[in-house]
């Protein structure tokens, strides 16, 4: 998933909830988590799923 469409889910959110996305290893996992800390989001976490899937959590 893009950070493009990270943004529009969590445009629907209201201020302190989170949101839960699923990335793929490289551009993705690099990108998204970087975007999110400059668009003024908190990454709570980032955890490997299996394979190449990694789970991130952002807090509005």
């Amino acid at each position: 998933m893009t950070f493009v469409k990270t943004k529009i889910e969590l445009s629907k959110l209201a201020e302190g909830d989170t949101l839960e996305v699923l990335l793929s290893e490289g551009e993705p996992l690099d990108n998204v988590p970087r975007n999110a800390r400059e668009q003024g989001y908190e990454v709570l976490s980032v955890e490997h799923v299996e394979g190449a899937t990694h789970k991130l959590i952002i807090k509005k």
